[in-house]
C-alpha cells in the first residue's frame, strides 16, 4: 500500500528501514530502543498504544477501499455455521440443516446485486460481508458468480479459520477490533441484510438497527431474510406491546424471503422522511 507521489522532500520511511537492516550489528543496534518506533512490534503492541492501534485499523481499510475505487457497499450479516445444501447432511442439528436454504439465496442475491453493480461500474453495491463460512462464504461466492469484486472484513477469532476462497484478495482484511470492523461494515452501506445466525450475528443486527433507530445512521434498506425463523427467535411486537421500542421502530425492518423479493425492495425503495430520533423509544 505504498504510494509513489511525494508530497515532500523528506526521506521516506521504507528507505530508513532498507538502511537500519544494513547497519552493523553491535550491542547498541540490537536493543529494542534502538528499532525503529513503527517497526518494534512490542512497543506497537503496548497498552499505552491502544489508541494508535485503533486508528490504524480504522485507516488501513478505508484507504484501501479508496484505492480500489469502492464508494458503497451492500452488507450481508448471516450465520457461520449455515451449510451449503450440498452439506447440509454435515449440520449438527435438522434447524441448521433446514436453513441451508438460505445459503443459495444469500449467493443467489449477491450474484444479482453483483451484476447491477458492475452494470454501473463495478465500485457502488459492492458485497461486503464477514469472510468467513457459512452465509459469508455464500455472499462472497455469488459475487465471484457474476465476474466481480467483494469485500471479506474477517476478525481474529482462537477458533477462526482462513477466509473464505472467493473474497477478492485485494478487498481481504483482518481485524482485531470488532469496534472498527463494524464501523467499516456500515460506513458505506446502501443496504444491510441479515440472514439467520447466532450472536454474532444478532449483535450486528441490533448495532446496526440502534444506530438507525437513534438517527446515528440514516434509513437504508434493512432486511431480515427468513419471516419464520426471525419472528421465532425474537418477540418484535413484545418489545413494541411493552413500549421499550415504539410501534414505528417496526417499519425499520423488512422480511424477505427470496434474492428476487430482496432486489426489488432495494430497486424501488424510497427513502423514508426523516423523522424524530429519540435513544430508547
Amino acid at each position: 500500500m505504498t504510494n509513489d507521489k511525494r508530497r515532500h522532500p523528506l526521506r521516506d520511511a521504507h528507505s530508513d528501514i532498507a538502511s537500519v537492516e544494513s547497519v552493523p550489528d553491535t550491542p547498541q543496534t540490537r536493543a529494542p530502543a534502538y528499532q525503529l518506533a513503527f517497526t518494534d512490534d512490542d512497543f506497537m503492541c503496548r497498552e499505552e498504544l491502544r489508541p494508535v492501534r485503533l486508528q490504524l485499523e480504522l485507516l488501513k481499510p478505508q484507504m484501501m477501499m479508496d484505492a480500489e475505487g469502492i464508494t458503497s457497499t451492500i452488507v450481508l450479516f448471516g450465520g457461520a455455521r449455515i451449510p451449503a445444501p450440498a452439506q447440509k447432511h454435515t449440520a449438527r442439528t435438522e434447524t441448521l440443516a433446514e436453513l441451508s436454504r438460505f445459503y443459495d439465496e444469500t449467493r443467489e442475491f449477491a450474484r444479482l446485486m453483483t451484476l447491477r453493480s458492475m452494470e454501473n461500474g463495478g465500485t457502488d453495491d459492492v458485497i461486503v460481508t464477514g469472510g468467513g463460512p457459512g452465509v459469508m462464504e455464500a455472499g462472497n461466492r455469488g459475487a465471484m458468480d457474476a465476474g466481480g469484486r467483494s469485500i471479506g472484513l474477517n476478525i481474529v477469532l482462537p477458533h477462526e479459520q482462513a477466509p473464505n476462497e472467493y473474497v477478492t484478495p485485494e478487498l481481504c482484511f483482518n481485524f482485531h477490533y470488532f469496534a472498527i470492523r463494524k464501523m467499516h461494515f456500515l460506513m458505506r452501506a446502501k443496504a444491510v441484510c441479515v440472514f439467520p445466525g447466532g450472536f454474532g450475528t444478532m449483535d450486528e443486527l441490533f448495532e446496526s438497527l440502534t444506530l438507525i433507530q437513534t438517527g446515528r445512521m440514516k434509513r437504508i434498506p434493512f432486511l431480515l431474510f427468513g419471516k419464520a425463523f426471525w419472528q421465532k427467535i425474537i418477540n418484535w411486537d413484545a418489545l413494541a406491546d411493552a413500549g421499550t421500542i415504539s410501534a414505528e421502530d417496526l417499519d425499520l425492518f423488512h422480511f424477505v424471503e427470496t434474492a428476487e423479493e430482496a432486489m426489488t425492495l432495494i430497486e424501488n425503495w424510497d427513502a423514508p422522511t426523516a423523522r424524530d430520533s429519540i435513544p430508547g423509544r
